[in-house]
């Protein structure tokens, strides 16, 4: 069930991105409803600010700034900033919290002008800023935004005629990078113009913003064309709405791209607020905004070509938030995942048994290895010669016998494709020269698949020739015996 909602969710959620809302302000609490019917405050006046407070048998309760804050005691001795309990210079605590009584409770507390005081039963003596207090309160925290941002769309974006900054000004003036910057935090994208396109001044100017880090990719990663890699990023096709890296624990937060060669046509980048379409969500679906948010995804990356070997898992929600004050601060949004999960796992063993098959040196085992790879297969080809669920018509009598999509997931290219494709394209060459093995004609779902790829311009110019698969497997495939 949850898997259907999410899929109708994600195709929703494209249809969200008109219109434009700046991140609304988080309302005051409730104090009616934070505070018990029958309290006993002390009311104090301090720099125009009124104080209140009221000590519980297990917790101290402060009304300070508009904001009702609880703070159990065991908190407020473990926070002590006092010399014995604080490096004020490392900014660590000193103080052993295992040593703090679970029930330990003031003697005394006392307010002077804008400090509390709270003394506890060995004598020692913890002083609070006030200020300090509704700051790093659970309390303050909820009412805290963590980034302001302008959320936009095509039409407020260019309104707003946010400017870019010139490289050199970046580069050696603190006024250029605090202009990239603001621009960067308020709208989540900033430019930089004349930049040299070279991958040493793209390295330089990120290196002005963070640290750069270390990925399965490298430190930098300079990519083309080419399909071998299994990944559609490598290719000529267009990359709809996504978020990059979903796959690790922790996805990327700034990522930099510069074109540094472009010929022919096309190239055109499209950039879109996802905080700006989740927003839209919220306010007119916070239901299904809800569910994007709490329910758990598994995003896959399997890379096996090659020397390129990375299986990456990443769980995590669509929409992530602080549970404290609701505040969204990643979205997790592979679009060229495949809707349908069998389209991923149907070609999962195929490759490792041709390697099996390929690097087998026993001639007598050599019909088992054969079989095994035989019915990876057939279970391909059952897979793509069964219709898929959006091929029925429910309104038909007639149900289609035999599938006729393009690819895996349907008629357009999904990661999975891009996984599978390279991998058969491989199989096909060196079987074919090493073990004189062709993938047998009745697999008529198998060869669809494979002359629909053939016929996609970005699939065979990305293909590694025949030849170069040939000499790459000439020292893999062993001689039988």
């Amino acid at each position: 069930m949850w898997y259907h909602r999410l899929s109708h969710l994600q195709s929703r959620l494209q249809d969200l991105l008109k219109g434009g809302v700046i991140y609304p302000a988080l309302s005051q609490p409730n104090f009616k409803s934070l505070l018990p019917l029958a309290v006993h405050w002390h009311h104090t006046v301090s720099k125009s600010l009124t104080c209140a407070w009221q000590q519980h048998e297990d917790h101290f309760e402060l009304k300070y700034a508009n904001t009702v804050m609880r703070f159990d005691y065991v908190w407020l001795r473990d926070h002590c900033r006092s010399a014995s309990c604080y490096n004020s210079k490392t900014h660590q605590r000193s103080l052993d919290t295992a040593s703090v009584d679970l029930c330990i409770k003031p003697k005394n507390i006392r307010l002077d002008e804008t400090t509390l005081f709270f003394t506890w039963p060995d004598g020692h003596v913890t002083k609070y800023d006030l200020n300090w207090l509704v700051k790093n309160s659970y309390e303050g925290q909820k009412q805290k935004v963590i980034q302001p941002r302008i959320l936009w769309n095509a039409e407020i974006y260019q309104q707003a005629q946010v400017p870019s900054v010139d490289c050199q000004s970046f580069l050696e003036t603190n006024e250029g990078l605090k202009k990239f910057l603001q621009n960067f935090l308020l709208y989540g994208i900033a430019f930089v113009e004349n930049v040299p396109p070279t991958q040493e001044h793209t390295e330089k100017l990120a290196e002005r913003i963070s640290l750069i880090r270390e990925t399965i990719y490298g430190r930098m990663w300079y990519f083309t064309s080419d399909f071998s890699r299994g990944d559609t990023a490598y290719t000529k096709l267009a990359l709809d709405r996504h978020t990059d890296t979903t796959y690790f624990q922790e996805p990327c937060g700034i990522q930099v791209f510069h074109c540094l060669k472009h010929e022919g046509t096309g190239g055109r980048t499209l950039l879109v607020d996802g905080f700006y379409a989740a927003e839209q969500v919220l306010q007119k679906a916070p239901e299904e905004f809800e569910l994007l948010s709490k329910v758990p995804l598994k995003h896959e990356y399997i890379e096996d070509v090659g020397e390129c070997h990375n299986h990456m898992i990443g769980v995590g929600p669509v929409l992530n938030i602080y549970p404290w004050n609701k505040e969204l601060y990643l979205i997790r949004y592979p679009h060229l995942s495949p809707k349908y999960k069998e389209s991923f796992d149907v070609g999962c063993n195929l490759f490792a048994k041709f390697s099996a098959y390929i690097k087998n040196t026993q001639k007598e085992a050599n019909k088992n290895f054969e079989k095994s790879l035989l019915k990876e297969f057939k279970r391909l080809d059952d897979y793509l010669n069964t219709p898929l669920l959006d091929e029925i018509d429910p309104d038909s009598a007639e149900e289609p016998t035999v599938s006729r999509r393009l690819f895996l997931d349907g008629d357009q290219l999904t990661l999975a494709d891009c996984s599978l494709l390279p991998k058969l394209n491989i199989i096909k060459v060196a079987a074919k020269k090493y073990r004189d093995f062709d993938i047998p004609a009745e697999f008529s779902g198998v060869w669809r698949y494979l002359h629909n790829a053939y016929a996609r311009e970005e699939f065979t110019h990305t293909c590694p020739e025949d030849k170069e698969i040939e000499n790459t497997y000439a020292s893999v495939a062993k001689q039988k015996s």
